[in-house]
């Protein structure tokens, strides 16, 4: 008996090594996210995945292991709208309990693949990132000649999108699907204004880095980055429209990273970049410039966002009546005015019915262009074709206090000049009296 007991015991353990382990990971779902240039894949996982990945040729593919996962999911029943990702499949494990993923593309793409923790309303996430080497970025304007009246950009931007969803609103709202209605309805105003273009940074449901945001408003020459958002809080009750700018804080420490980049100097000052080397004793030109840049974008999207908040307190309740400042990545770029418009709560629910309306999404897309053309009538930018209106039809409302000698002053126009322009008689003018201003 004293030989026998370990045999039995040799036995239990043998067995115990060779049978199947079930693995710990599940693959509870997979989503494709296809973008005008790119596609993101992101599967859904109970753990925290362990995996690695290497390509094949001939025909393209990425193959994936995801160790110690069950197979577990139908790739059948998988919805796929993207040009780039052909199928996607199993294959031949390298253990029993690991899983072998086979994306199959159209094209070779350049790959990016990395792990997500939680985030509500998600879980763990493996996501791959396919970006087209065949297909450039959409919506980027080409602007006309330099000296020719030019349009004014204005790049659109619908925040979050794809796998991103922003807020949820109490009735299963998405603010990804609200602010893109509103960005959308805004861009059919600007384009159907005489001298302004718009470019939507994202079209549809996908999501766009917030980098890349600020990149394809400044590859469109944009004069105008603004980004559209549904607000959100903890409790219901918070409600109301805001306009939030970039702090100074956040600004300065933005100077700073830019200032480390040559490649981001030539994008941002053009031609003048190929004449400032980066070396200490040029560097202060560069900070100059920059500067110089950074106040003009802030001081610019103060004054607009006043202008936006005045159009939209006439069709709903404002959060905030004066402009906000926050550290909010979209809003970084020194070289392109930049505003963040919270069009209401959406976790407030009669804001959250408003913004399912689409009476209300339309409201809300003309009166953040009122706020837009009030902005750029005062101040279009040189060299578009409102800038050479104003010139040729400038206009003054005379005020309390007002005179002939005092304009004439302001504008650097003799006084004769205007009186000849708006066939006066004599020296007096009245109180609301809009006068011709000649150049």
């Amino acid at each position: 008996m004293a030989l026998y007991r370990p045999t039995i015991w040799l036995s239990l353990l043998l067995l115990l090594l060779t049978a199947p382990v079930s693995a710990q990971n599940e693959m509870e779902g997979v989503r494709i996210w296809p973008s005008p240039t790119n596609t993101r894949v992101v599967f859904d996982l109970t753990q925290a995945p362990q995996y690695s990945y290497f390509t094949l040729k001939n025909p393209t593919r990425l193959v994936v292991d995801l160790a110690d996962t069950d197979k577990s999911f139908d790739f059948g029943k998988l919805k796929n709208d993207s040009d780039l990702v052909k199928k996607i499949r199993y294959s031949t494990p390298k253990d029993q309990q690991s899983v072998r993923v086979v994306l199959e593309l159209n094209e070779s793409a350049d790959t990016q693949i990395f792990s997500l923790p939680p985030t509500p309303p998600y879980g763990d996430r493996l996501v791959i990132d396919l970006g087209s080497r065949s297909k450039t970025p959409p919506q980027i304007v080409k602007q006309r000649a330099q000296g020719a009246n030019r349009d004014i950009i204005i790049a659109v931007d619908a925040g979050h999108g794809g796998e991103d969803p922003g807020s949820i609103g109490r009735a299963g709202s998405y603010e990804k699907n609200v602010v893109l209605s509103i960005a959308k309805r805004l861009a059919e105003r600007i384009d159907k204004t005489p001298g302004m273009k718009s470019v939507l940074i994202r079209t549809g449901d996908y999501y766009v880095d917030l980098n890349r945001r600020t990149e394809l408003a400044r590859r469109s020459k944009a004069d105008l980055l603004i980004s559209i958002h549904a607000d959100a809080y903890t409790t219901p009750q918070p409600s109301g429209a805001s306009v939030w700018v970039l702090s100074m804080r956040r600004a300065n420490s933005e100077l700073g990273r830019w200032l480390e980049s040559t490649e981001k100097h030539s994008q941002l000052l053009g031609g003048a970049a190929e004449v400032i080397q980066d070396t200490s004793s040029e560097r202060y030109l560069t900070q100059a410039l920059l500067d110089m840049s950074m106040d003009h974008s802030l001081s610019t999207s103060y004054e607009l966002s006043r202008d936006i908040l005045g159009e939209m307190g006439q069709i709903t309740k404002l959060h905030k009546k004066v402009p906000q400042a926050a550290s909010l990545a979209v809003l970084t770029s020194p070289d392109i005015p930049s505003i963040l418009v919270e069009t209401g709560f959406i976790s407030n629910p009669r804001e959250e019915k408003n913004l399912n309306w689409a009476t209300f999404r339309q409201n809300m897309a003309d009166a953040i262009f009122g706020g837009i053309e009030k902005h750029f009538k005062r101040r279009p930018p040189d060299g578009t074709l409102w800038a050479k209106l104003k010139r040729e039809n400038r206009t003054h409302k005379v005020s309390r206090g007002e005179s002939l000698s005092l304009l004439a002053q302001r504008y650097n126009v003799p006084v004769s000049r205007i009186k000849a322009a708006n066939n006066l008689n004599t020296d007096m003018v009245r109180i609301g009296q809009v006068l011709t201003i000649p150049n």
